[in-house]
């Protein structure tokens, strides 16, 4: 069957194959070794390959997922493996892509610990490691540069992000409160003017929603992943 999308026909053949949680269980390991730079480098990392390269999960499912993760106390990047995991397979592919998205860099870190305690004072370990620190922050970056440039679609957006910013590097507030507060604004300002606050998308991403996704836009939500308050997460799971 065919879908029509903002003008564009795109066929069921243009959508992926269906992953296994053999082929989900190797990316969220791989994915572990490689998860540099902190939550921001994560989250790029998995935008760049789930949504870009693999089409496992369409942009606007990945980035509604990540506006609920950003908001959840904890670490945004495992909780967002976490879900999507879940998403995919279920309890199993949950439980899978939030270890293995740890596990190999709690390894790394107690190998680099080790490293820094025996060899830290060698000053070719010692540069080593100071190197290390230039190449983050460029990670950090480009990584809030990719993941912004796809959140901030207009000036309603980019000025909570500018006074977000403010709150944090400049008064100290406390980062439940900016969240709070610019969880109200968008609230109040969806309300009162919602063409201010509205992310469509134009002509210019026309090309990026021909292109499906496995868990796509238009993809009925899995019944595990439906609310339901008489079943139980092993239910679903079974």
């Amino acid at each position: 069957m065919d879908v029509q999308r903002e003008g564009t026909t795109v066929s069921d053949s243009d959508t992926p194959p269906p992953v296994t949680l053999a082929q989900a269980a190797l990316y969220w390991l791989k994915l572990g070794f490689m998860s540099f730079g902190g939550p921001a480098g994560q989250i790029a990392i998995m935008h760049h390959d789930l949504v870009e390269k693999k089409r496992w999960i369409s942009e606007s499912r990945f980035l509604h997922a990540l506006n609920y993760c950003m908001v959840l106390p904890g670490p945004e990047a495992q909780q967002l493996a976490t879900y999507i995991g879940w998403l995919m397979h279920r309890t199993a592919g949950g439980l899978i892509a939030g270890a293995f998205f740890v596990l190999p860099s709690f390894f790394i870190l107690v190998a680099l610990a080790w490293i820094y305690m025996a060899y830290g004072s060698v000053p070719a370990v010692a540069g080593m490691l100071y190197g290390f620190k230039p190449a983050v922050v460029a990670i950090v970056l480009f990584a809030a540069y990719r993941i912004g440039s796809r959140v901030l679609k207009n000036r309603a957006t980019w000025s909570i992000a500018a006074l977000a910013f403010l709150a944090v590097f400049v008064f100290k507030l406390p980062f439940p409160f900016i969240v709070l507060a610019a969880g109200l604004v968008g609230y109040f300002g969806g309300r009162l003017t919602p063409h201010h606050f509205t992310t469509a998308g134009g002509h210019g991403n026309a090309r990026k929603e021909s292109i499906r996704a496995w868990i796509d836009d238009h993809t009925p939500t899995p019944p595990h992943a439906v609310f339901s308050s008489t079943s139980s997460i092993v239910a679903h799971s079974a």
